[in-house]
């Protein structure tokens, strides 16, 4: 944690924090010009905290390189240091939560975690559905995993909470598959989006990466993936690091 209490310590960092949660996906040029008073350099050293501390995520783009925020790791710091010391404080924390996951003006989501896992393990808490009903909101997911196969997360009473299909699997290594929300009348109508689960191991841990696209600013599947994705992340980290699920309750 202490990293991401440093990271969050600079009004400087903060600041270009809340412009990737208004744009997310920025370049390094762009988030200058939010700065304008300090040098070039400057930002580079305060991006270099934010990505060390994995609240911020880049990606190549041709010659660029794009900046996401990623709120897991304060999520994460959330459930450690807030939730459990501030029940009574639970509507000023959900303003707290709406702000800081609100849906970002990009065409994708990208999330990062470092989970203490080997990617093999990792990747059967994902396609395994006796996993996911500990971390996937109770659903359990079926599907044979091979290209082209379909897929559905099921609740406990049988109805589906969304489907779709594999689009490129590589054990234990990536996943991608479409995603068609079923849970509520207006995001089901919104139609399907794509999901990019990429495995990597980093020593003894495997850093896992969500890519969702296909977002449109300011739509209900956006909003519901802003949240919904850091609470099925952070949980999958939970469950395999220390065995115990999340409430449900907590997204």
């Amino acid at each position: 944690m202490a990293p991401v209490f440093r990271a969050l310590s600079d009004p400087n960092r903060r600041l270009l924090l809340d412009r990737l949660v208004e744009r997310d996906g920025q370049t390094l040029g762009e988030l200058c010009a939010h700065l304008p008073e300090m040098t070039r350099f400057g930002v580079m050293r305060h991006l270099d905290v934010l990505e060390a501390a994995g609240v911020v995520v880049t990606e190549r783009s041709g010659r660029e390189k794009r900046h996401y925020l990623n709120p897991v790791p304060i999520r994460l710091l959330h459930d450690r240091w807030i939730s459990k010391f501030a029940e009574p404080l639970v509507g000023a924390m959900s303003a707290m939560k709406h702000h800081l996951e609100a849906p970002v003006d990009t065409f994708d989501h990208v999330y990062s975690v470092y989970i203490q896992a080997s990617p093999e393990r990792v990747w059967q808490a994902i396609t395994d559905g006796d996993e996911t009903v500990r971390y996937y909101y109770g659903t359990r997911v079926q599907s044979s995993w091979a290209p082209e196969a379909p897929l559905v997360y099921l609740y406990p009473d049988g109805t589906t909470a969304a489907d779709g299909r594999v689009l490129a699997v590589d054990p234990p290594h990536r996943l991608k598959m479409t995603f068609h929300a079923r849970w509520d009348p207006e995001v089901e109508a919104e139609g399907p989006v794509e999901m990019d689960w990429v495995l990597e191991a980093t020593g003894e841990a495997t850093k896992l990466t969500v890519t969702t696209s296909g977002l449109r600013v300011g739509s209900r599947t956006a909003d519901d993936f802003a949240g919904g994705m850091v609470y099925i992340v952070s949980g999958l980290k939970t469950v395999l690091e220390t065995g115990t699920p999340l409430a449900v309750g907590a997204a």
